[in-house]
């Protein structure tokens, strides 16, 4: 392990494989995963303030608000300040960038630049245990039994954001707000892009440019 910590972010869109690539990423570097969706399903299954803040708006089909995602973030990222980490889901907006900035310096960010018309396939085919957060695509990672958990039986369902009307405008809002973001920290020069309609193609870039600021404990054969 690198003697300086390692703050790393993985920005792109729904669809775009950033859990795929986190997971690489951090099985091969040592990185701990923070996905800000974990730590939403943690928050609500404790039932504190902010779990009920954010229930209010999930029960609603809402987006949670920048200042309650924000609040489950810093909490959990107060707790890991001595650690390397890779953020996936957050931050969406320059709101949560900011909020980012009070309580850290990021190292590297990278951006996954997917075509429109290859999220909106892999979005329409997703499906998920809600409990968990499993992600299935009926395409290219489908579930053993069709409609049903791998590992727990339970029935998988379609959020009504990946039905087909919806993803549309879902993107479009995700680039709107992901925008400025983007900008923020391309400005900072520590803004790393990689396209393509594959994450297997993608990987063996991701890899050699984490490589050259942390040992890897894995090689991207591994992987």
């Amino acid at each position: 392990m690198a003697s300086k910590v390692l703050r790393a972010v993985v920005l792109g869109p729904p669809g775009s494989g950033k859990g795929t690539v986190c997971e690489r990423i951090a099985r091969s570097f040592g990185l701990q995963h923070l996905s800000s969706g974990q730590f939403l399903r943690e928050s609500l299954g404790r039932g504190g303030e902010v779990g009920v803040l954010a229930k209010q708006y999930l029960e609603r089909g809402l987006l949670v608000p920048d200042h309650v995602i924000t609040r489950v973030m810093m909490t959990e990222l107060e707790k890991r300040r001595g650690e390397h980490w890779l953020l996936d889901g957050f931050p969406r907006t320059l709101g949560q960038a900011e909020a980012l900035d009070r309580i850290c310096e990021l190292d590297l960010v990278i951006s996954l630049n997917i075509p429109f018309e290859t999220l909106k396939d892999r979005l329409s085919a997703r499906w998920i245990h809600p409990a968990s957060g499993r992600v299935y695509n009926m395409e290219f990672n489908p579930p053993h039994v069709h409609g049903i958990d791998d590992l727990t039986g339970e029935p998988l369902v379609q959020r009504e954001d990946d039905k087909p009307e919806a993803v549309a405008a879902r993107l479009r809002k995700y680039k709107d707000a992901a925008k400025p973001v983007i900008e923020l920290y391309k400005s900072r020069g520590i803004l790393h892009s990689f396209s393509g309609t594959e994450t297997n193609k993608i990987w063996p870039y991701v890899y050699a440019l984490l490589s050259n600021k942390i040992p890897p404990l894995h090689s991207e054969e591994e992987n």
